[in-house]
This record gives C-alpha cells, structure tokens and sequence, in this order.
C-alpha cells in the first residue's frame, strides 16, 4: 500500500518588528533571540561568518542557499573566546543543512550551533527576505525555534517590535577580551595550520573591539608581535608598551556609542604621532576622532563581492565586507583624505589623515572569506611604520 505524503511540521518562526511572520524548520539552540536581520552574499565561509564578533546580535540570512556540506571544525573560527560565543545569534537558510563531505570537517553545522547557542531556521524563501530587507531596510526581529512547534506569536510580535535595535547600542564591551594578551599566531597553511611568529620585528597595541583572528594573524605573519588589549584601556596604558603602532579592530554595534570611550584615546594616540591602522569598527573610529560623522546604513554591506576603489593606486578590489554602519563622506573634515570608495553605492570605504602616519578602510583586508586582493593594506602599514622611524623596510 502506498503511504501518503508527510508534511513537515514548523519548528522555527523569524518574527519581524512589523508583524510578519515566516515559517520554516528549526536549527541549532533552542529558545527565542532578537536581532537585526541582515543578508550576506558570499558563497563561502559560513563558519567564519557566524563567528565574526562584528555580527553580534544579528540574524544572518545567507543568499547561497546550500550551506552545511563544509561541516564545523576548530580552525575556522573568528571569535578569539569561542566558549563566549560572540557572533551571529541567529542564521537563516534556503534549504536543510546538507551532511559535510569536506576533509577538514570535525561536526555537523547543526550540532555546532547548538553548540554555540545559534538559533537557525531553514526552509526559508531566502529570495524574498533578501528583496524585503533591500526595500524596506535592516529589520528588527525574533528568531524562535522549538521542536514541538509552538509560539506564543502574539508575545514574539511584542517583543520584535518592542527591541531598540543597533542604533545607540555599545556592544564592542561584550564582544571584546577583557585582560591584555600576547597573540602571534600566523595565517593558516594547506594541511599544516598555525604557526607561531618567532622574532617579531614590530610590537603592535590592537584595541579589541570585537577583533577576528584572521586580521592579528596576518599582522603576526608580517612579523608582528601584537599585544591585545580591551577597548577601553587609556592611551597611557597603551603607549607604556611602547608600540611601533596602534591597530583598531573591527567589532559590533553603533560607532557613536562605543566612541564615547574610544574618541579620547584615539585624539591622544595621534597627538602622540602614533601610526595607526583601523579596519571596520576601527575605522569608523578614526573617522570619529577625527571630526568626522557616522551614519546608520540602509541595508548595509555584507559579503564577499564588493568593488571598492582604492585612489591611491587608481585599482579596484573585490573585498569582503560586514558593517551596517558608514563613515558620511560629506562630514569628512580639511586635512582627511577619502581613500577607498564604494563601487555599490558610493559610500565611504577608507580616509587617511594628511601629514600624519594614520589610516583605516571599511572593508576587511584579512579576507576570511574573501579574495586576497586588499592584503597590500597590512603591507602598508608596516611600510609605513618603517619610514615613519626610518629604518629600511623588510623585504
């Protein structure tokens, strides 16, 4: 006898701030979460992607829609405490997370964000969510999965409207270390990993705004030995290690508000004549100490396909890129060069200050997902560095 069709029960709900509500199957934790849900593009690096502290408290719908067949391993998360968590906390597919077929898989995506705590809805017309958020913007929302499939709607529709969103909300303090920490962990090699940085030639302070793995160990792989600090540490603290530079990390949440502590130790940093190097959050720092203004974006950039122009050498790079936030070109003060544009919309993607050792760019040239093509900017500083106390620069 012929069995008849088995429909799926919903498990998950993503609940928008306006009352929609979309159905699919349920991943990962369990429990409700909010967030602002955004989109990404890239094809590739979905692990790296959950884990980049700058996605903090957002809801990441991926565009690709078959994620899972790379699986989970050690190697390939951002976060420098994975125990903390500090990522994406919530993830929305296309289709069901397929069984890993990759050798350097260790899990299953689904066992690793239950592990995690990432909530994850499949069976979504991602297509559609990616148009809606494209009109109408970053959307506030809970993302709820439950195996029995039952919600109270009313009470999530509440609570998705009733969240205040990213604007105003200082979260580089959650997703940043708390203590100073040596790092010297050089990029990864094919089927050798990690290693370590012997004789470093630099000592760079990194301020830890919610900072990637990816970008100190591409400074360790130019010969630094970076002493990583949290994000409120003084520039007194700072200069007492004697750096040959300050980095700025990238990280989450709105500029303005983690700029209420970071502004000052910047100014100070480069009244000191400091050279200084920010990517992301870093960036929009700079930009902030410098008399500049950042604004909250309509959908954001998210992904690993971005053209930006780079008009000190008149070339154009493909980038990766994740911020919901921009510098406003317009505020840019006398004296602050626009570096790097985007190719997408025009925005902002990099300044540097003239006369002074000083520069930072939006987009994150450790490309961790991503192409290589933005490498040269740690190069550069480096270069900088070594012009800046006259010494030849390494070869």
């Amino acid at each position: 006898m012929t069995e008849g069709w088995t429909i799926r029960k919903p498990t998950a709900v993503l609940v928008l701030a306006d009352g929609t509500v979309i159905d699919g199957f349920g991943l990962g934790a369990t429990g409700a979460i909010e967030g602002e849900v955004c989109f990404n593009t890239a094809l590739t690096g979905y692990q790296e992607i959950l884990t980049d502290p700058s996605y903090a408290r957002q809801i990441v719908t991926f565009t690709f829609p078959h994620i899972g067949n790379v699986g989970a391993n050690d190697e390939d998360q951002e976060d420098l405490v994975p125990a903390n968590a500090t990522g994406a906390v919530g993830a929305i597919f296309r289709a069901d997370v397929s069984e890993p077929s990759n050798y350097r898989s260790s899990g299953h995506l689904n066992a690793w964000l239950k592990d995690r705590g990432v909530i994850a809805l499949s069976g979504v017309d991602t297509r559609a969510l990616t148009a809606l958020i494209r009109e109408k913007g970053a959307v506030n929302a809970v993302i709820a999965h439950e195996p029995d499939g039952q919600f109270d709607i009313d009470a999530l529709k509440a609570r998705a409207a009733a969240w205040s969103g990213l604007v105003g909300l200082d979260l580089a303090k959650e997703a940043a270390g708390s203590e100073a920490v040596i790092w010297d962990e050089k990029p990864w090699v094919w089927n050798a990993g990690y290693a370590s940085e012997a004789e470093p030639r630099y000592t760079i302070v990194a301020i830890d705004y919610g900072t990637k793995r990816n970008i100190l160990r591409r400074m360790a792989g130019e010969g630094a030995r970076v002493i990583l600090v949290p994000p409120t540490t003084s520039a007194e603290d700072i200069l007492a290690h004697n750096p040959d530079g300050v980095f700025l990390s990238n990280g989450p949440g709105d500029p303005a508000a983690t700029g209420d502590y970071a502004v000052p130790t910047i100014k100070t940093l480069i009244e000191k004549d400091v050279p200084v190097f920010g990517i992301c959050l870093g960036h929009q720092m700079l930009a902030l100490a410098l008399g500049a203004q950042t604004e909250k974006m309509h959908q954001g950039h998210h992904g690993a396909n971005h053209p930006v122009k780079d008009f000190t050498t008149g070339k154009v790079e493909i980038v990766s890129m994740n911020h919901g936030f921009a510098v406003a070109a317009d505020s840019l003060p006398e004296g602050v060069e626009e570096t790097h544009r985007s190719l997408f919309d025009g925005s902002n993607c990099g300044l540097r200050l003239t006369g002074k050792p000083v520069f930072s760019v939006q987009h994150h040239p450790e490309a961790s997902p991503g192409p290589q093509d933005s490498h040269y900017l740690f190069d550069r500083f480096f270069r900088m560095i070594d012009e800046h106390k006259g010494r030849k620069a390494a070869a």
